[in-house]
């Protein structure tokens, strides 16, 4: 569980530096074991396709390491945000796209050498950017998205996909292999992880990139932009620059 608890330290850190206090906190999560030590008094909600959420129940949500499992990550996003009361805070957590990109490759390659083909074994994950602009399409006001990559080191890979299946992070795919995936695969992943990704430990390396979204549901009280136009001095003589023409 060392990435659920990593996830929630830095979701702890980020809510000391803002500047409000929570009362009503819901946490979305399918390991309450562990997330509900961030909050005690949080109403712990199921990760499901319809989430238990009472409209306008919540000035805090939190969607906790679960947005890479959703078949409709969009919808679960606009549930919490719809779940928010206006100025409530929304905060996910979720891998990003170059999570297991290691394994990711040595299984591929392993099994078009062995086999001549492949079959879907690591979930499609999204980038940043694409995460990001899944906050304005459900509604919430002042996003922020950014990233925390982890670098870990594991024995070999054996020992890497015995703590993914211990973790609960295995193949969750519906068009995943439904037959147990032949030994030589493995093994030859096995050996091509080892000959590309070995760290100077001697250990392998796995990256688990975790991406971190903000979103406030909408109010009156939020800063707004200001209109375009509305500026009362030039960009040139704050910056104390020349300002030229660009040629035609």
């Amino acid at each position: 569980m060392f990435l659920q608890q990593t996830a929630m330290d830095e979701i702890k850190d980020r809510l000391e530096v803002v500047n409000k206090s929570f009362t009503t906190p819901a946490i979305v999560t399918a390991f309450p074991q562990v997330w509900s030590d961030l909050l005690p008094d949080a109403t712990i909600v199921p990760e499901a396709e319809v989430l238990d959420l009472a409209p306008q129940a919540h000035d805090l949500v939190i969607h906790a390491m679960g947005l890479h499992y959703a078949d409709d990550p969009i919808g679960q996003l606009i549930q919490c945000r719809r779940a928010l009361r206006p100025d409530g805070l929304l905060q996910t957590v979720a891998f990003g796209g170059q999570t297991l990109h290691e394994l990711r490759a040595c299984l591929g390659e392993a099994e078009a050498e062995i086999t001549g083909g492949m079959s879907p074994r690591i979930a499609p994950m999204a980038e940043l950017r694409d995460l990001g602009a899944l906050l304005q399409r459900a509604g919430l006001a002042l996003p922020v998205a950014d990233s925390l990559p982890l670098t870990v080191e594991y024995t070999d890979a054996w020992a890497l996909m015995r703590d993914l299946r211990a973790m609960g992070e295995a193949n969750a795919l519906q068009g995943r292999l439904r037959r147990p995936t032949a030994r030589a695969v493995l093994n030859r992943a096995a050996e091509l992880y080892a000959s590309h990704f070995t760290a100077p430990s001697g250990r392998i390396t796995a990256t688990f990139d975790l991406i971190f979204l903000a979103g406030w549901a909408p109010d009156e009280s939020q800063p707004k932009p200001l209109r375009p136009g509305s500026a009362q001095q030039r960009l040139a003589d704050a910056l104390n620059s020349r300002e030229e023409p660009l040629p035609d």
